[in-house]
């Protein structure tokens, strides 16, 4: 007897696969930088989508009515996730996937499906693929290899999924600090992957996350070009999890500030998606300005030289509040004034 089936995946290249393999069922990509912009706790699905949907669009390549409704259709499909025999989540071990692990879950032990089956895949190798990123590397016949393998989820998984998505979600990150560090065997890479989130606070040496610390140190060491950083920010990553997008977001706010710590020749920086990467983005060559070099060198505090607002899941860091900062020393997250 044929079953019904959802596969719900981490985006595009995933779900484009599973349809074009002989895997059966429907597929669902679950489209969400979750560690990029607010996360605020408290809301249900459907506030929260307004709140993503807003943060993720923009009037030329993303509009507001279509990616609205975007996240209305896949909210509606997980909502009816009951009239399938079985729903296997298709994920990997980087922080983009488990954070979408974390909010799947919990909305699972919040609305536990009464008649359906519900299964995890995740990995983090796979044979013959090395270094191993993620399911997008692999062929259609390669990802359906791995259909047969899913395990039941569990009440213990959706419970501490639960208890990390409250943490994620919280306006204090010192709740996610605790917690990344509690028992989380039965998600086995939820560890790594929020420490590496945590590592995208403001250092306490600089001010710059980790990520930003990386552009400016790969562009100190003779890369200017902005296609090639990206390239090369990926290889510093153990479990790579960021996406073009955000990266040209970094890249854009760290030129943009009163006192800008890049350079772009020629001015402004070219930011797809607004931008084609064409041969003009290509072109764009990107140098430190003697703020960054300062900054890069532990001399210069970054946040004095910018208007801090940013989003990091629930917490929101603001100019005139106190600062959470990564305290790469001892690997944890402290307050400053």
């Amino acid at each position: 007897m044929t079953r019904n089936v959802l596969h719900i995946t981490n985006g595009d290249s995933a779900a484009s696969l599973l349809l074009k393999s002989d895997v059966a069922g429907d597929v669902l990509p679950w489209r969400d930088v979750l560690h990029e912009g607010p996360v605020p706790g408290g809301l249900t699905l459907r506030e929260l989508s307004e709140v993503r949907a807003a943060f993720l669009s923009n009037d030329e390549t993303f509009p507001l009515a279509e990616t609205q409704r975007a996240f209305a259709l896949r909210d509606e499909h997980l909502r009816g996730c009951d009239r399938y025999d079985e729903v296997i989540l298709w994920f990997e071990h980087d922080l983009y996937d488990q954070l979408q692990i974390l909010q799947i879950l919990d909305w699972f032990h919040a609305n536990p499906p009464q008649h359906t089956e519900c299964t995890l895949i995740c990995i983090d190798r796979f044979p013959g693929i090395e270094p191993f990123q993620g399911l997008g590397q692999l062929n259609e016949t390669q990802i359906a290899s791995l259909h047969g393998s899913q395990a039941p989820i569990t009440f213990e998984q959706t419970a501490l999924a639960a208890r990390g998505w409250q943490a994620f979600t919280h306006t204090d990150p010192l709740l996610l600090d605790a917690y990344r560090k509690d028992d989380l065997s039965a998600l086995p890479f939820m560890g790594d992957a929020l420490t590496r989130f945590l590592e995208e606070y403001p250092s306490v040496a600089n001010g710059l996350g980790r990520t930003e610390q990386q552009i400016l140190a790969l562009v100190a060491a003779g890369e200017p070009r902005p296609g090639r950083l990206f390239a090369e920010n990926q290889r510093r990553e153990p479990a790579p999890f960021m996406g073009d997008w955000s990266f040209w977001h970094r890249i854009a706010t760290l030129g943009s500030a009163p006192q800008p710590l890049l350079e772009c020749t020629p001015a402004p920086f070219r930011c797809p998606p607004r931008h084609p990467p064409d041969q003009a983005f290509r072109d764009q060559r990107l140098a430190l300005t003697a703020a960054g070099e300062r900054v890069l060198a532990g001399r210069t505090d970054w946040l004095s030289l910018h208007r801090l607002d940013t989003w990091l899941g629930g917490a929101h860091l603001v100019e005139g509040m106190p600062v959470w900062r990564w305290n790469r020393a001892i690997g944890s997250i402290e307050a400053s004034g």
